[in-house]
């Protein structure tokens, strides 16, 4: 019988497995496949909503590697949407292999730190929802209400734990990164 850890851990995975699906649209298919594009995506963001709390109501407390590399997981959907966007011609080559490797040479550096590794994401779910916009409005509306919708309905938690957590996390990553240097 599964618990709910193993639930939350194949809905992670099955989010990894769809930075594959993302970079093979852009690949293969291209523009067109933008609308599907934009479905993964509000797919994966809502599966990585609710993966942690189904995770955190396991009658069975557990470490998994799966669960403890949750960040790397949505890095690497990043990853899979910045190859789609540079495959289907949203994204120039140079600014996407530029971008990747001085986040490489980063991380390389210093491990994946929580804080930006969160900041590595950004731009990229920036530069998909703006293209979204641009060339299929009705989904990137679409994108920005949830968006919003989440916000709203983790809003206590949201500016009391989730905005101090990302700042003080960028600077202890900054005190971190003093300390080497």
């Amino acid at each position: 019988m599964l618990v709910a850890k193993q639930v939350a851990d194949l809905i992670t995975f099955s989010r990894g497995l769809m930075a594959f699906f993302l970079a093979g649209l852009g690949l293969l298919v291209g523009k067109e496949s933008l609308p599907l594009a934009a479905w993964v995506m509000i797919a994966d963001w809502c599966g990585d909503m609710v993966d942690g709390p189904i995770a955190r109501r396991s009658r069975v407390y557990y470490h998994t590697w799966i669960g403890d590399h949750d960040l790397q997981v949505d890095m690497t959907v990043s990853v899979g949407l910045l190859v789609y966007m540079l495959g289907a011609g949203y994204v120039s080559w140079w600014v996407g292999v530029i971008y990747l490797l001085a986040w490489a040479l980063f991380f390389s550096r210093y491990g994946v730190i929580p804080a930006p590794g969160m900041l590595f994401q950004a731009p990229i779910y920036f530069w998909f929802i703006v293209t979204t916009l641009q060339s299929a409005t009705g989904l990137g509306v679409l994108i920005i209400v949830l968006i919003l919708s989440a916000v709203i309905i983790t809003w206590p938690r949201f500016p009391r734990e989730v905005v101090p957590g990302f700042l003080e996390g960028m600077r202890k990553a900054f005190q971190t990164l003093h300390k080497r240097n």
